[in-house]
């Protein structure tokens, strides 16, 4: 044996020697408890997260029914879904609208009143509860306390304050007419996407310093809307991306409220958004295929809009 043989083998056996770790061996042998835990996490991401992701975008580029093997044919379903779906279209119409109203309306309201809530001195936990608890109701049963104000006969409480003081002769059928379906379901959803991330709004205004607005004040910033603007909104940063792509992601899946208010389909089409299109090729009409290349145009939209968000709450920090 040479000596450099024997070099290694008495290194080996030297109780005094440790063999050098690599970061991912020691992140592994110092985290081992960690990484226990968060491995069920893991699995059931994996599997109900990211696989259905490329399953999806597999599925896009065939034609399947669910009963017989899936066939590829390329970018058929792409052509058909931009070129000659016109009802997709009119989907990708109505889904923008809702975005870009339910959207900002209920990210903005849920700043606002968390910063409210935020200032009063008393009755905070009881605030913070009457306004986040509309949104732990299914859209189906909000649906359905709405309708009560919005019936279509005398009975309905619209209707019947607008025939008491004259401005109508006869009840008006709200959801039957598409002049004021989209509005409804508008108003409706709005509401209801108010408390999607107040928590989140309420955790970080309540995590500030005070000692901030104290040297704020020592700076010159005096009025309410000053520390907002110069410290609060600042500091709120990644409270705001998340509430940003949150409200991003429930606008865009806008479905249950249009259905439980114009029923699916909806007249003309009126409330018609990319997830009841989905919903239609999928489990009515089992067309897999097309289905999944609908689920990436919708994936692909969330996407590009929670990049923009991420670009502009991003820290520099």
């Amino acid at each position: 044996m040479s000596d450099k043989a024997l070099a290694k083998k008495a290194v080996k056996n030297d109780p005094l020697h440790k063999p050098v770790e690599t970061k991912a061996q020691h992140l592994w042998h110092v985290n081992k408890t960690g990484w226990g835990f968060l491995l069920p996490f893991f699995v059931l991401f994996m599997t109900f997260t990211i696989v259905p992701v490329f399953v999806a975008m597999a599925l896009s580029f065939t034609d399947y029914n669910m009963l017989q093997t899936p066939h590829f044919t390329g970018i058929t379903n792409y052509m058909l879904l931009i070129l000659e779906d016109d009802v997709f279209i009119t989907a990708i119409e109505n889904t923008l609208v809702f975005s870009c109203i339910i959207g900002p309306v209920g990210y903005i309201m849920s700043f606002l009143m968390a910063w409210f809530i935020s200032l009063c001195k008393r009755g905070r936990g009881a605030l913070a509860l009457a306004f986040y608890a509309p949104s732990l109701t299914s859209g189906t049963a909000m649906s359905v306390i709405w309708m009560v104000i919005f019936s279509g006969d005398r009975t309905g409480y619209l209707n019947h304050l607008l025939l008491r003081i004259g401005l109508i002769n006869d009840p008006i059928l709200w959801t039957k007419d598409t002049n004021y379906i989209l509005p409804i379901i508008v108003i409706i959803s709005a509401w209801m996407s108010m408390g999607n991330g107040f928590l989140v709004f309420l955790a970080g205004l309540q995590n500030i310093d005070p000692e901030l607005y104290e040297a704020g004040k020592v700076d010159g910033i005096r009025s309410p809307a000053q520390q907002l603007w110069y410290i609060t909104l600042p500091l709120m940063k990644p409270q705001l991306l998340f509430g940003a792509i949150n409200s991003i992601v429930s606008s865009l899946a806008v479905f249950d409220v249009a259905t439980a208010v114009a029923g699916f389909p909806s007249p003309n089409y009126c409330a018609h958004t990319i997830v009841a299109h989905l919903y239609d090729y999928a489990f009515t009409r089992f067309q897999m295929g097309y289905a999944s290349a609908i689920a990436m145009f919708l994936f692909l939209l969330s996407f590009t809009l929670s990049q923009i968000c991420m670009r502009i709450f991003r820290s520099d920090d």
